[in-house]
């Protein structure tokens, strides 16, 4: 089907993307298990799709997912991660077209409740194979496989490089671990509060550093729970042990819950580039600026249990800069 705001084609190279989207797949389990989506229906087009919506100004596209879910299904959802972009072509204001992209994330389904509305008369839940017959798009389908590429009992750890905290050399301080927060870090702290908490977090950990705490402190005061140390994950102890590092960061992503875990820039490129290597995953570039995330996604191996919990393996990797470069 072809309307006004789907048109059906890719971007030509000559229509940059001035539209910017965000959407997911929204995601809870069946009776058996296995993952069902919803799909929805918009009166307006008289289409099926998944949710999704235009990025408010100042909006990030995490954010503007998790808004879409909430007011086009009347649920309220937990990220786990980015899907795939999706870029196509609609009709550009004065004539001519312009390129649309949509950012897709999978999200599982929180508390809530549909109830028709303006934009979204009926949803649906099905399995994957189902909403392929019925959503109206054919790049829906590439969202829906990367969501199937990934296990359903995958977690995320959300690795977070500490904010700005000016310079080493210009901090008068009697140790170089008390540095704190400037105040562009500060304002860094507060948007990635505005997206950390998106994914659900139920564990929060730093190297021992004033910085990396401050960086994820408003995080752990939103659980009530304390920001817990990790030596092992500061340069200093990193850098020291290597694989011991990494093997601690795995335990961490074996607990309950999402994890927040806030590190330096001498751990973070080199600790996910060794992961994404085992894996077997070619991300473009690790890199790790101040106040930047890597969403880490991890799934348990197949009987590898033991008395500190089964053995993680990594299976997505995904960079997002400092949000207030975006």
């Amino acid at each position: 089907m072809t309307t006004q705001e789907e048109p059906g084609r890719a971007c030509s190279p000559c229509e940059p993307v001035t539209v910017r989207a965000a959407g997911a797949v929204l995601w809870r389990p069946a009776d058996d298990g296995t993952p069902e989506i919803a799909v929805v229906h918009r009166p307006r087009y008289d289409d099926w799709s998944l949710p999704k919506g235009k990025l408010d100004p100042g909006e990030s596209v995490a954010q503007a997912a998790a808004r879409e879910v909430l007011e086009e299904t009347g649920y309220g959802c937990v990220l786990s991660g980015p899907l795939v972009p999706v870029r196509y072509s609609v009709p550009a204001k004065g004539g001519g077209r312009t390129g649309k992209r949509v950012d897709y994330f999978a999200a599982r389904c929180g508390h809530g409740a549909f109830a028709p509305n303006d934009e979204v008369d009926e949803l649906r839940w099905l399995d994957t194979a189902q909403a392929r017959e019925v959503l109206t798009y054919p790049h829906d389908a590439q969202v829906l496989d990367a969501f199937d590429a990934l296990p359903a009992d995958a977690v995320t750890l959300l690795l977070v490089r500490h904010a700005e905290a000016g310079s080493r050399e210009e901090f008068t301080g009697p140790d170089d671990t008390l540095r704190p927060l400037s105040e562009l870090g500060e304002r860094q702290r507060d948007a990635l509060h505005r997206i950390l908490p998106l994914y659900g977090p139920e564990r929060v950990c730093a190297a021992p550093r004033v910085r990396c705490a401050q960086t994820v402190r408003p995080v752990a005061e939103d659980l009530g729970i304390e920001v817990a140390d990790e030596p092992l994950l500061s340069e200093e102890g990193y850098k020291s042990d290597p694989d011991a590092g990494v093997r601690r960061l795995l335990r961490i992503a074996a607990g309950a819950g999402t994890a927040v875990v806030c590190s330096q820039g001498g751990v973070i490129p080199d600790v996910v580039g060794r992961l994404t290597a085992e894996a077997g995953l070619r991300p473009d570039e690790v890199v790790s600026s101040k106040g930047s995330v890597w969403t880490l996604r991890f799934a348990p191996e197949p009987n590898s249990g033991n008395g500190s919990g089964p053995r993680m393996r990594l299976v997505a990797a995904d960079y997002l800069p400092d949000p207030l470069s975006i």
